[in-house]
């Protein structure tokens, strides 16, 4: 089942607002100010096309993973690029470099599967909803009376009436109903 753009871009809200969130308070956290407000735009932009490009189908728990992993790397690589107090991973001209982020980065990675987990769980209880409520509604539509085909007059408006029965059907029905009470 492919999704269509409507529920491609909620997901992809869903997936980029956990992913930022969770790289900006991971900088914040690790003792860097807040990061910038032109990295934190940039960083969503980023992470909302490519949640959006990966958002067609279904994903795997490894492929969520893999992608909250990798984003959230580029995340604070993009945080610490412009706080003279972030650590990176890579040298930076202030001098930190991987041995003082060796942390950060674990810690960057066991956030980011226990994150990577909860959305998994999420998306895979989202399309077993798509799937159940698309079979309840295959359902209903096999339900539905097929439509009239026209009489043996092609112009016909409405469907023809189907003959009165006999009344020897009825013959030893006996009706007793008359004209109602008048109100006391």
């Amino acid at each position: 089942m492919d999704a269509r753009l409507p529920l491609r871009l909620t997901r992809a809200a869903a997936f980029s607002a956990v992913c930022v969130v969770l790289a900006a308070l991971g900088h914040v956290a690790a003792g860097g100010s807040g990061p910038a407000p032109w990295a934190i735009t940039t960083g969503t932009a980023v992470v909302t096309a490519l949640a959006t490009l990966l958002a067609g189908r279904e994903r795997s728990t490894t492929t969520i993973n893999v992608s909250l992993a990798a984003l959230q790397l580029f995340l604070h690589e993009l945080f610490a690029y412009g706080d003279p107090s972030g650590i990176s991973l890579t040298t930076h001209p202030h001098g930190q470099g991987l041995s003082e982020g060796l942390g950060m980065l674990i810690a960057h990675l066991t956030v980011a599967l226990v994150t990577g987990w909860w959305l998994a769980r999420g998306e895979a209880a989202l399309w077993a909803l798509l799937r159940s409520a698309g079979r309840r509604l295959g359902r209903m539509l096999r339900l539905l009376p097929a439509p009239a085909t026209p009489g043996p007059r092609m112009g016909a408006v409405f469907p023809p009436v189907a003959p009165a029965p006999a009344r020897g059907v009825l013959r030893h029905t006996v009706s007793r109903r008359g004209p109602p009470l008048p109100a006391v």
